[in-house]
């Protein structure tokens, strides 16, 4: 369990920052949540909608699927929060189940990216890290556009910290988890 307990703590981290952060959207009115904004992507639904793809082109690879490039071919699914924050959910899920299955030799395991024109191999450690950079990097920008919106960003650069059990405790209670099933009895 030592060897993936991080990419565990950080699935789930990844899966409560996105429920979080797409939860305070859900007060966004509609033509906040579609104006232009400074972004690598023009508007907070473009950048949640391509976080939400990139999410789907990946774990269907670490599932051994051969999704590939058809993960783009919409590159606005969802147009609304609501249907982002439930598909969001739904691949935040898949996540989870594919970490929780790890051991340390699944870490080692190569896995087939499909590009288009060529399959990229990366080990799962390697995929799952660049994932959660990935993330980060643009939840950092949803963050930053929110500021300039009716609502307030919500706090997502705490990292689970012991002595701030409580301040989430609602929230995993809405996720159906608890700090034991995180952390499997090392950390709670």
């Amino acid at each position: 369990m030592t060897d993936v307990l991080p990419y565990r703590a950080m699935a789930y981290n990844n899966a409560w920052a996105n429920h979080r952060l797409l939860t305070a959207c859900i007060g966004l009115p509609p033509d906040e949540f579609t104006a232009k904004r400074t972004g690598f992507f023009p508007s907070l639904r473009a950048t949640l909608n391509h976080i939400l793809i990139i999410d789907h082109f990946y774990v269907d690879a670490m599932e051994g699927g051969t999704l590939g490039p058809a993960a783009f071919a919409d590159q606005e699914p969802c147009a609304t929060v609501v249907a982002l924050k439930e598909a969001q959910a739904a691949v935040d899920r898949r996540l989870l189940k594919i970490v929780e299955a790890l051991d340390g030799a699944g870490l080692q395991r190569i896995i087939s990216v499909h590009r288009g024109t060529s399959i990229q191999r990366e080990r799962m450690d390697r995929l799952l890290l660049h994932l959660f950079q990935h993330q980060v990097h643009h939840r950092g920008q949803v963050h930053a556009m929110l500021s300039g919106t009716s609502v307030s960003p919500p706090q997502l650069d705490e990292f689970f910290a012991v002595g701030e059990a409580s301040l989430r405790a609602e929230e995993f209670a809405e996720l159906g988890w608890s700090e034991e099933k995180i952390w499997g009895g090392s950390e709670a």
